[in-house]
């Protein structure tokens, strides 16, 4: 009887932490659209340097997410039905389920830890070479003149050091805002405004990361403790 009332005080406990689970998914799919769709990283990274594309390492973690977010959502309600239904063999596969999705996300944790860095270091090289042709007028400096003026009004700066973003409004105000005065007593370094851009959205992608991290191992856990349960409830 013990055993019976423990079985299912897990159940219910399984349900509310998958349900908890699904949403999250849902959430993760829905930060993940967004970031994907959000007009300061499109209007960036779909830009064009003749025929070199801005990096797009960025959206490679993106799309990693998406997919995260939508098997999440599976594989929530799968522990949902497993759980209400008790059977062992959805509750098997629940929790394969789980253990692949969670080697996937450290899998995917080490790879965005590795290239963070690289991420915001990629842009800012692509936005370089773009400043250079401009300036010096080089080959396809149209182009270069088009990219960089995305940059800079798309960031709110101007330059890739401190030197070059308070003077080249004064001579160069075909590249940056005219606003010289204002440009000149605040810090407008776009490699600055890169690293931020890039960082929040990478520290937004981390804290998701470790809260689904930590249900998926309470619901590894508990579907493991349920099966059992089950399985003790049947032979008695």
């Amino acid at each position: 009887m013990g055993v019976e009332g423990c079985t299912k005080c897990i159940k219910y406990l399984l349900f509310v932490f998958n349900f908890i689970f699904w949403l999250a998914g849902g959430i993760i799919l829905g930060v993940a659209l967004w970031l994907r769709h959000d007009s300061q990283t499109t209007n960036i990274l779909y830009l064009q340097l003749g025929d070199k594309q801005a990096p797009n390492t960025f959206y490679v973690g993106i799309y990693i997410l998406i997919a995260v977010g939508a098997v999440m959502m599976f594989v929530g309600f799968l522990g949902c039905y497993g759980a209400i239904q008790e059977s062992q063999c959805l509750l098997g596969t629940f929790f394969t389920c789980l253990v692949i999705l969670f080697a996937c996300e450290v899998a995917a944790g080490i790879w965005g830890f590795v290239n963070k860095d690289q991420i915001a270091k990629d842009v800012k090289q692509f936005y370089d070479q773009a400043l250079q042709q401009a300036l010096m007028g080089e080959s396809d400096a149209n182009n270069a003149k088009t990219v960089v003026k995305t940059f800079h009004e798309t960031l709110d700066c101007c330059g890739s050091d401190i030197i070059t973003g308070t003077f080249t409004p004064v001579w160069r105000d075909d590249l940056c805002r005219k606003d010289s005065l204002k440009s000149f007593f605040e810090d407008t370094n776009c490699h600055k405004k890169i690293d931020e851009l890039f960082s929040g959205k990478l520290y937004l992608i981390g804290i998701a990361a470790v809260v689904v991290a930590v249900i998926m191992i309470f619901e590894m856990i508990l579907s493991m403790v349920l099966c059992c349960g089950i399985r003790n409830s049947s032979v008695y």
